[in-house]
């Protein structure tokens, strides 16, 4: 059974490798460092089939070092100790290089195993995370570490390996391939930077063409078939998932619709219907709030049509309302007013309510100014009286202030008309 073909092509040198121009081209910090011979601890950060564990390898090799693999998935402690035991052996007389993958899966305890022999430098480790290294990785490891964040592969990079992967088809199967225009592009694209996926799509194609006269057909139809969905990365307790859902309500308040729908197809894509309408009634009651105050009833009925429709009719009234969140007037002119109302509350800035403002109570004997003395608003012209609200301490404390938007500056002028003419 000969291996899959992702691993046939894995690149033997750093020039093979695909991407990551701003670590391994000429001159580039990664580069240099493994020029050198003299490695550090390191960790590789990026999403997955971007050559985080093929540049490993090289590394390994370069440098004439003893290789050892270990995913954080399925390895323990004990597995450490082992690597431990190959110390000053023949088996690595130049020392360990370690690359420990999916190290977001390791705890502290097993992490803190490491630290003494990385300290030390018998063993180099090269950690290698899909996540964020600075939530998941020991902050003991990450200080004694370089971290060198790996990017997608653009899908012109990613085009270069899929010619390749069919190249090596043909010449290892000693076939005769007849492709479609836009077979190469569409996988290079649908792979969304992960190479290894682009690979595995080229030997799908290859094997699920039929032969007529000799020749293999690779149709533009059987590509799309065959990486169908491929694109989405996407991982409800991930990194990508944040990303995306920020993403969204972030080009909504920018007021880019297109980047917006654009976030609301990812999301829809991958079935996350409740991020996108909780992010959408957030959005509309935060960026949009106080400017065009209808919108937030308008936002929850497309929410229910949704979650009343279900996927994929969903898409539809979610469209409406995040195009229409999306070319709204902005202001966040309430939320900053509730932000530091709870502020102050937290930081116990309180006091008492004002008497007048209180429920009815009971004055006892020893109080000598009986009665609450409230003015009953719609009781003055106008519908306002001025009277004091909050409490003593705060009483000169101003939380909201007016938009700049059409709405509230009409408001602002009605309430400097009223409260003028009550004044004066």
């Amino acid at each position: 059974m000969s291996a899959p073909l992702a691993d046939r092509l894995r690149p033997k040198t750093i020039e093979d490798i695909i991407g990551q121009p701003h670590l391994l081209g000429e001159g580039k910090p990664l580069r240099n460092i493994i020029k050198s011979g003299e490695l550090p601890n390191m960790v590789f950060y990026g999403p997955p089939g971007v050559g985080k564990t093929t540049l490993a390898s090289i590394i390994a090799k370069t440098t004439d070092r003893h290789l050892v693999k270990l995913n954080g998935t399925t390895a323990g402690t004990s597995d450490i100790k082992e690597v431990v035991a190959k110390l000053d052996t023949f088996l690595a007389p130049n020392g360990i290089l370690l690359y420990l993958d999916e190290i977001q899966y390791f705890n502290k305890k097993q992490q803190q195993t490491l630290l003494e022999y990385i300290e030390n430098g018998a063993i180099t480790l090269i950690a290698s995370t899909t996540e964020n290294p600075y939530f998941y990785v020991y902050s003991a490891i990450l200080s004694r570490s370089t971290v060198f964040e790996f990017k997608s592969v653009t899908p012109a990079e990613a085009e270069k390996a899929v010619r390749r992967g069919f190249d090596f088809m043909a010449t290892d199967r000693n076939e005769t391939y007849d492709i479609e225009d836009g077979v190469f592009s569409h996988i290079a694209t649908a792979c969304a930077g992960d190479v290894r996926k682009a690979i595995n799509s080229v030997e799908l194609c290859v094997l699920s063409a039929s032969e007529t006269d000799g020749i293999k057909k690779i149709t533009l139809e059987s590509a799309k078939s065959l990486t169908q969905k491929s694109a989405m990365r996407y991982d409800k307790d991930g990194d990508e998932h944040y990303d995306i859902i920020s993403a969204y309500q972030k080009s909504m308040r920018g007021s880019d619709p297109d980047a917006a729908v654009h976030y609301l197809a990812r999301l829809l894509e991958a079935g996350d219907l409740i991020s996108a309408c909780r992010r959408l009634l957030v959005c509309a009651c935060e960026d949009v709030g106080l400017a065009y105050p209808q919108i937030i009833p308008i936002v929850k009925a497309a929410v229910d049509s949704a979650m009343m429709l279900g996927l994929p009719e969903a898409r539809i009234p979610l469209a409406d309302a995040v195009v229409l969140v999306a070319t709204s007037p902005k202001s966040n002119s309430a939320y900053n007013a509730i932000n530091a109302a709870m502020q102050d509350v937290s930081a116990g800035k309180t006091g008492p309510v004002p008497r007048q403002l209180q429920n009815m109570h009971y004055d006892g004997e020893d109080n000598p100014n009986k009665g609450q003395f409230y003015k009953y608003a719609h009781d003055f012209e106008h519908h306002w009286v001025d009277q004091q609200y909050l409490p003593d301490a705060l009483k000169h404390r101003r939380y909201y202030d007016f938009g700049d938007n059409k709405t509230e500056q009409a408001a602002r002028e009605y309430w400097a008309r009223i409260k003028k003419k009550s004044n004066s």
